[in-house]
Order: structure tokens, then C-alpha cells, then sequence
């Protein structure tokens, strides 16, 4: 973990479940890790448990069951790594968690006293991915970002959406939008 203070690296402890692929976010003093795949080649799922990071303690802990429901699981069975894009999410106002689906287009918010995750809206309607690649999901400020192209309907641009997370569904601000150009 970088240090910006001392300007130098600390090696951390390993975590309980080996994991690539993965997600990670701080949060109240801590840094989360949540899904990722475990296992190698045929063998490979995609992870359903999560993991803490107490920067005090210098240990983790494993939170069983932590994942964001995706692809129309309830993010608690285990999947082939080979179904999608690795969960995008994002920590933003007040330490809150949000996570998006790219198979239903959810944007979904964690309750960290419940280890569960809720549903709150969609993301852009034009925001979309192939399985779940070639999309953009980050915090900056107070703000979600999403980036996407429409580029699987034949359109060839890419855009720029944000929301400020308040109560009811979101309602996304199309910040900017690029036409893309031609390359081989």
C-alpha cells in the first residue's frame, strides 16, 4: 500500500483468499476488497466473499457472502470467471458503497450493518458494455461517474454521466460526449 504521507510502499499482509479480477475501496479507516476469481484455468469462479483491511490491526478478515447480486445471482453462489467483467464500484459521499450490474443495468448501494446490497436505479440507458467490459463506473468528489459508449447499437460515440447520490432513483447528467474515431 502506498504511503502519500512518507512517500514509500508497505507490503501488506496476504489476504485469506487469493484473488485477482477484484474490486477494491476504502471505507470507514479500512480498505475493501470484494469479489475477483479464485482458482486457475477451468477451475476458475468468480468470488462471492469479500475482504477488510483494518489499517490499525494490519490484518484482514473475510465477510462471506459479500458480493453484489450480478447477472441474476444473488451474489452469494459461486459463478464461472468467464461470465463477465468483474463488479465496477465506487466509494463516494459520506462512505457509502455503490456497486453497478451491467446484465440489468443496476446501480445498487451497500449496507455495511447487514452485509447485504440494495438496488436504488439504473445507469444510463446508453451506457452500455460488452458483458460488462468497456464501461466506467468511479467516485469523484460527491459525484458517481459512468462512462460508456453506445458503440453495441452501431452509434460511435462515448459518454461522460454523473449523479450526485441523494435519496430516490438516480437521476444521471450527461456531462460530455465524444464521437470516437476510426482505427485499425
Amino acid at each position: 500500500m502506498y504511503n502519500s504521507v512518507t512517500q514509500r510502499w508497505e507490503s501488506l499482509p496476504s489476504m485469506n483468499t487469493p484473488r485477482n479480477l477484484c474490486s477494491g475501496a476504502f471505507m470507514d479507516k479500512k480498505f475493501y476488497v470484494l469479489e475477483g476469481t479464485g482458482g486457475v484455468g477451468n477451475d476458475a469462479t468468480v468470488l462471492t466473499c469479500g475482504e477488510e483491511y483494518d489499517l490499525e490491526l494490519k490484518m484482514w478478515t473475510r465477510i462471506p457472502n459479500m458480493s453484489p447480486p450480478r447477472n441474476g445471482t444473488d451474489g452469494q453462489a459461486e459463478m464461472p470467471a468467464a461470465a463477465g467483467a468483474p463488479p465496477l464500484v465506487a466509494v463516494v459521499v459520506n462512505n457509502q458503497l455503490y456497486a453497478t450490474d451491467h446484465a440489468d443495468m443496476a446501480v445498487r448501494k451497500y449496507d455495511e450493518a447487514r452485509n447485504s446490497w440494495f438496488t436504488i436505479g439504473r445507469f444510463p440507458k446508453r451506457a452500455v458494455s460488452m458483458n460488462g467490459w468497456g464501461l466506467a463506473f468511479r467516485a469523484c468528489g460527491d459525484r458517481l461517474i459512468v462512462i460508456g459508449s453506445p458503440t453495441a447499437s452501431g452509434l460511435s460515440f462515448i459518454e461522460l454521466n454523473s449523479w450526485v447520490p441523494r435519496e430516490g432513483h438516480p437521476q444521471w447528467d450527461l456531462l460530455s460526449r465524444k464521437r470516437l474515431g476510426n482505427c485499425l
